[in-house]
């Protein structure tokens, strides 16, 4: 988690898979092995030093073969392309992980298989790293284990006296209400959000949780907690979580998830909070009290891809048609909770925007020196990064800045910055609480896609096209900080990236009164 003064760290974890059933002769064949000694090149070097002496260890095993997503930009529709997507990666997944998963299975050891990057999750020895590595149907090893990073420490509240009918300066500040005011306020929009859980029956978020209908509770492809008692990678957690393990029906056991969606979809008759108010939203527990590994992130893209219900297969029960349009991503996961390699989440994370989703991600609370947008996923181009600014659209001293040079890409990052110092959204129990931190930025985004989905509905698994409105439109900001090979006048920059968003300003670009509706005038600036 991305936060001032509140790190809540975390890591990804992965769906539990259906064990294949009956396996042909030529698919439990050994394929061709690799000289002695070649499975060190392809392994974590953490890995290697955490099974000297006998130790076993939490490891994700990466098939060599993965599936072409290309085709996903043919089909015209978000849920089309979704399920394109989802038909693709299981079917690879589940042909080339037979072998790997039959030997597993004859040695008594346990896995859990996922599509979402055709990886199976492990914990084994230094025998069985060397056996795995060693095989030509395996790319590569990484390191998976869980770490406690301690407990985070919430930001207080301010104390000021709320007004009746508020809302709030920061969804003032981007110009919502002028959208609202045109009539769009994320009517038919999903919003998915990965955190520490939510409060679903908070007053703020309650009538926007698509698993409510006014009168009953439907969580079945409405939620998912990725957080599991059996899960045989690290089972780490303690009976004091309020959530529990498993758990069927919404819950928060840390309180910034439920932050988080307050500022994407949060309402109430007094109050407004939201950048999208009447969005309906979905979510996934990624952390457990704050911390994790990265297959607790795998499983929530894997489920966002495509939702299944409670205790469903993830290979098979998966439903494309209910994914979200934006996902809300407000963590990071450091090498010390097992994202050793820069790229490890890299894979799923394109396969999320190749579903049409968009993937928001907050740039990480490591500011202020350039170069400090150094995590997992908020790193790849494929994630629509976030940095936090202040009333005075001022860049926060504690965002993370650019270029990303922690995988050698020099990529620019942040792509965009929105408000997010005190940040004033609901927490559990029916309370509210001012936080900052680039986890408070990367909500607005999410919202402000949702409002121009709202606005005009075949923006709808348009990515980049949804991003290119937001960037064109923003308010540009300049920085002497000179990060990369920024120069004062830069835009966009490693500081700001294109600037603040401006909803009314990304609204503004799309054409009215055509057929009654808005209809996009295409952004010629390519991402």
């Amino acid at each position: 988690m991305l936060m001032k003064q509140l790190t809540v760290r975390s890591l990804v974890f992965l769906l539990l898979l259906p064990v294949v059933a009956v396996l042909s002769t030529a698919a439990l064949a050994s394929p061709a092995l690799q000289p002695p000694g070649a499975w060190v090149s392809k392994t974590d070097a953490e890995l290697i030093a955490a099974t000297d002496d006998g130790a076993a260890a939490d490891f994700l095993v990466v098939m060599t073969e993965q599936p072409d997503l290309r085709g996903a930009a043919r089909p015209a529709g978000k849920a089309d392309r979704g399920r394109y997507v989802y038909e693709t990666m299981t079917a690879v997944a589940t042909r080339t992980q037979a072998p790997v998963r039959a030997l597993l299975d004859r040695q008594g050891i346990a896995y859990r298989a996922y599509w979402v990057a055709n990886m199976i999750a492990v914990r084994g020895d230094r025998a069985l790293l060397q056996t795995l590595g060693s095989r030509d149907d395996v790319r590569h090893i990484y390191a998976n284990r869980w770490q406690r990073v301690g407990p985070p420490t919430p930001v207080p509240t301010s104390g000021e006296t709320r007004r009746p009918t508020l809302v709030e300066w920061n969804i003032e500040i981007v110009n919502a209400p002028d959208v609202w005011a045109a009539g769009f306020t994320g009517q038919g929009v999903v919003i998915g959000g990965q955190d520490t859980g939510y409060d679903w029956q908070h007053p703020a978020l309650v009538s926007q949780y698509r698993g409510w209908n006014g009168s009953a509770a439907d969580h079945n492809y409405n939620w998912h907690d990725a957080i599991h008692e059996d899960n045989p990678l690290g089972n780490v957690g303690g009976p004091g979580n309020p959530c529990g393990y498993n758990s069927p029906l919404p819950c928060d056991d840390n309180g910034h998830g439920t932050h988080t969606m307050g500022t994407m979809v949060g309402e109430t008759p007094q109050l407004n909070i939201g950048m999208a108010p009447d969005a309906q939203w979905i979510g996934c527990r990624n952390m457990e009290e704050g911390w994790g590994t990265p297959t607790t992130y795998a499983e929530c893209y894997e489920w966002f891809i495509a939702p299944y219900p409670f205790g469903g297969d993830p290979f098979t029960d998966g439903d494309p048609a209910r994914a979200p349009h934006v996902i809300n991503n407000s963590w990071g996961c450091p090498p010390a909770e097992g994202c050793v390699a820069a790229d490890v989440l890299q894979q799923i994370v394109e396969s999320v925007r190749a579903a049409g989703i968009v993937t928001v991600h907050s740039a990480g609370n490591s500011g202020s020196n350039c170069g400090s947008i150094d995590q997992p996923g908020g790193i790849y181009d494929a994630s629509f990064t976030v940095g936090a600014t202040d009333n005075q659209n001022t860049i926060a001293v504690f965002s993370s800045r650019g270029p990303v040079i922690i995988d050698g890409s020099n990529r620019l990052k942040p792509d965009i910055v929105a408000p997010g110092v005190d940040i004033h959204s609901s927490i559990p129990n029916n309370k509210y609480a001012f936080l900052s931190g680039t986890s408070m930025a990367a909500p607005h985004v999410a919202g402000l896609v949702a409002l121009l989905i709202s606005a005009e509905p075949s923006l709808a698994g348009r990515v980049n096209t949804l991003e290119n409105l937001v960037t064109q439109s923003a308010m540009p900001r300049t920085t002497s900080q000179g990060c990369g090979h920024d120069g004062p006048n830069s835009v966009p920059n490693n500081v700001y990236g294109w600037g603040r968003i401006d909803a009314l300003a990304a609204y503004e670009l799309l054409d009215t009164d055509i057929a009654g509706f808005h209809v996009f005038v295409p952004v010629l600036v390519p991402r």
